[in-house]
Parts: C-alpha cells; sequence; structure tokens
C-alpha cells in the first residue's frame, strides 16, 4: 500500500474514533465471513464493525487522543465504532461472543478512556437506556405521589377536627 493510501485509511480510522460514542476492540480469528457478517448485521444501526491493521489503528488512536489503546492492539483485530447505545452494542456483541466463542472482547473505549474487557462486559450487564429511564420515571411519579400524600395528610385532619367542633357544638346548643 502506498504512503497516501496509509494515511486517509489513518484519517478515516481517527474519524471513527472522534465521531462515535465509542468503540469495542475484539479479536476475530475463526470467525467466517458468514459468521462476521451476521456479527455486523446484529449490531444493526448502533455500531459499524471494522477490520483493521494494528498500525494503523494505533496511529489512528494516537491522533485522535486515546491513550493506553497500544496493549490491547495484539492479533487480528476489529473494531465497533458505536455510533449509538453503547450499552446496547456492548450486549450485541457480548451476546454473539457467547454463541461463537471464536470472538474475544479485548477492551474498548468510552469518553475517550480506555475500558478493560471486563469493564465492557460490566458495562453490558447494565440495563438499556429505556429500562433505567424508565426506572426514574417510576421513582420520581412514586416520590411525587407521597409528597402529595403527605402535603394533603394535614388538610385532611384539620377538616375532620372542624368537622368534629361543628357536631360538638351541634349537640351543645339546647333545642329550641
Amino acid at each position: 500500500m502506498a504512503r497516501p493510501d496509509k494515511a486517509a485509511a489513518v484519517a478515516e480510522i481517527a474519524e471513527s474514533f472522534s465521531a462515535s460514542a465509542g468503540a469495542v476492540l475484539t479479536e476475530y480469528r475463526g470467525l467466517t465471513v458468514k459468521q462476521l457478517q451476521d456479527l455486523r448485521r446484529s449490531l444493526g444501526d448502533n455500531a459499524d464493525y471494522a477490520v483493521v491493521k494494528n498500525t494503523l489503528a494505533k496511529l489512528a488512536a494516537t491522533e485522535a487522543g486515546i491513550p493506553g489503546f497500544d496493549e490491547l492492539l495484539t492479533g487480528p483485530t476489529a473494531i465497533a465504532f458505536i455510533n449509538g447505545d453503547v450499552v446496547e452494542a456492548a450486549k450485541g456483541l457480548r451476546d454473539f461472543a457467547k454463541a461463537n466463542p471464536a470472538l474475544v472482547i479485548k477492551g474498548g473505549i468510552l469518553d475517550g478512556k480506555a475500558l478493560s474487557a471486563a469493564e465492557v462486559a460490566k458495562l453490558a450487564d447494565l440495563e438499556s437506556r429505556e429500562v433505567l429511564m424508565a426506572k426514574l420515571a417510576g421513582a420520581m411519579l412514586a416520590s411525587l405521589s407521597q409528597a402529595v400524600y403527605l402535603l394533603n395528610a394535614p388538610l385532611a385532619q384539620a377538616a375532620r377536627v372542624v368537622g368534629a367542633l361543628q357536631a360538638k357544638n351541634k349537640q351543645e346548643q339546647p333545642a329550641a
């Protein structure tokens, strides 16, 4: 490959690092072309899965300002550049790796910080954004309904006291 081609490839990978929400590095040794296509399909619009040369990826990571990346680049490497929900993409890769043990998750990058394979696994264990938002909304609703109850309790008690005083007042007044 000529030098300008390498520079263009490095610039393209660096742009992918900069434009993506995160990236997960995998080793794909032993996977067939069909399995790689299935993996790409399973990730959908959430991530772009690309096979890269380690030397070009190192140069691109340096260019993109990502530290601690070199030790992850050993053996055949493919990178999933995550464009959408990071948790969903990590879950997709984890599930595919369970079904196809030849896919090994090496680590990743999130917000410019290098992640170990264990940290990527923890990320995959998180619930999706929608589920977390629903839980937050439920907790907020419960807090609001509890606050409404607490604010209504003194008013209801005051109304009962006034009602009791009126009843007592009617009993004490002589009949005409």
